[in-house]
């Protein structure tokens, strides 16, 4: 396999020569929740919280069983040792008067932002949002009906960025389904629970019920309930590994989005495609650190041009340390025979995030089965997803795009079936009913239809 002699050194494939799917394999099996990626600072601070090296997946068993058993206390113990938060009782949650002064902090063009991002997400949800259906018949009503969760928690991230987004393409999706609880947890950090942008976001949009608390401790809390924190139905938003596998621990008890793992986009491009906007967008992904950058390309003109903007662009960036590591790490640029083979590769890999950045690439998305979110043409970039354009952000990872889906305003929805027969409409099914019960052996289940006859 050759290597990009640039300073990047991002992996390069060459899909008419190599076994691609060797590599791919390879590259989402890290990406996946089972890869354990987790930062050199996360494994330093796990020692010392519990003076072991335990695996991700023991910190977060640990972690979980205790708050289910011990509530506030192990949540704001927690805290203190991972991050570093001193909270009493009273502190959890954010007071009414915090939310308003961040508010009337916040500056107006941010406000102003916020709701047209809020209208955005509205007009899309509602008008993909289910509806109660009724089938008739002689003597039968039948009817699918959807009733909004009554509590939901939303998880922000807050560790090296505040993410007011997040609270956005979550908690309006289900303001759209007409959930009337809304909890949101943020870590008790400078960009979580203490940033004042995602309290001003929080406040513009109506929800007021806003936690200081993050990780695994966070989620424990919203699934079993602690004091002054009541148990929610439902806990979705993204976070880190610890975050993902306590969504994983808790589901049963309550129901989660999805196991997430860290952001990937795979780009497709040909000829028409621009060099530097394919940068661009591999490294809005990279940035997240850890992010999979893929580039899937014909054309290895535009192959070269990519990775010599990479380069150059990489340098110029806040972040440009951990945003090269992380294409070094999840990188790569693929060079296929044709576009059938890249649609094909793509399926395989099943992106959450899909851009078809070529100028008639409409034509390729009846052929592109697998993404969370397709994006198309050289104008759209992933950013208007992120934080624009109406469909939810939350989106499947680690080719979860096979048969998962985003987040949207029906996974606030809870739908339920209502049967109504008249005897004489009973009478009609009713050797049907027999003949099976009387197969299956459950003769009680036969009585009870008898006994109306």
């Amino acid at each position: 396999m050759s290597v990009d002699p640039s300073p990047l050194q991002i992996q390069r494939i060459d899909a008419r020569r190599e076994n691609v799917q060797a590599a791919l394999e390879s590259l989402r099996e890290r990406m996946s929740p089972r890869g354990n990626v987790v930062s050199e600072q996360g494994r330093r601070r796990t020692i010392e919280v519990f003076g072991e090296e335990l695996t991700p997946q023991e910190v977060v068993e640990r972690i979980c069983a205790e708050v289910r058993q011990s509530g506030l206390e192990a949540v704001l113990r927690y805290s203190r040792k991972l991050d570093k938060a001193d909270l009493g009782p009273g502190d959890l949650r954010v007071k009414a008067e915090e939310l308003e002064r961040a508010h009337a902090a916040a500056r107006p063009e941010f406000l102003a932002a916020v709701r047209r991002i809020r209208e955005n997400i509205l007009e899309f949800q509602r008008a993909i949002l289910h509806s109660d259906k009724t089938v008739t018949r002689p003597g039968v009503m039948l009817q699918q009906r959807y009733v909004p969760l009554q509590r939901i928690g939303v998880c922000v991230p807050g560790g090296a960025a505040a993410y007011p987004s997040t609270v956005l393409m979550t908690a309006v999706c289900a303001q759209a389904a007409g959930v009337p609880e809304i909890a949101v947890i943020a870590p008790p950090t400078q960009f979580g629970a203490n940033h004042p942008d995602v309290l001003a976001t929080c406040r513009e949009i109506g929800v007021t019920d806003v936690y200081r608390v993050g990780g695994a401790q966070g989620v424990a809390a919203l699934a079993y309930g602690v004091e002054g924190l009541p148990q929610v139905d439902k806990i979705v938003g993204p976070g880190n590994l610890f975050v993902a596998l306590a969504k994983k621990h808790v589901y049963g008890e309550v129901s989660i989005d999805s196991i997430a793992g860290p952001s990937e986009v795979v780009i497709i491009a040909d000829e028409t495609t621009r060099p530097d906007y394919v940068a661009a967008d591999m490294l809005a992904q990279a940035e997240h650190s850890p992010g999979a950058s893929l580039l899937v390309t014909w054309s290895e003109g535009v192959l070269n041009a990519a990775a010599a903007e990479l380069a150059r662009q990489v340098a110029k960036l806040s972040r440009s340390d951990v945003t090269a590591q992380s294409l070094e790490s999840f990188g790569a640029l693929i060079l296929v025979r044709d576009e059938a083979e890249a649609c094909r590769i793509t399926n395989y890999i099943a992106p959450e995030h899909l851009h078809v950045a070529m100028n008639d690439g409409q034509r390729l998305v009846p052929q592109l089965r697998n993404a969370g979110a397709t994006f198309v043409g050289n104008y759209s970039p992933v950013a208007l997803g992120d934080y624009f354009a109406g469909p939810s952000h939350v989106l499947p990872t680690g080719g979860t795009a096979r048969w998962a889906s985003g987040l949207t305003a029906n996974d606030f929805l809870r739908g339920s079936s209502v049967i109504s027969y008249t005897q004489d409409a009973l009478r009609g099914a009713a050797p049907d009913i027999q003949l099976l019960a009387d197969r299956e052996g459950l003769t009680a289940h036969r009585a009870s239809v008898d006994i109306r006859l």
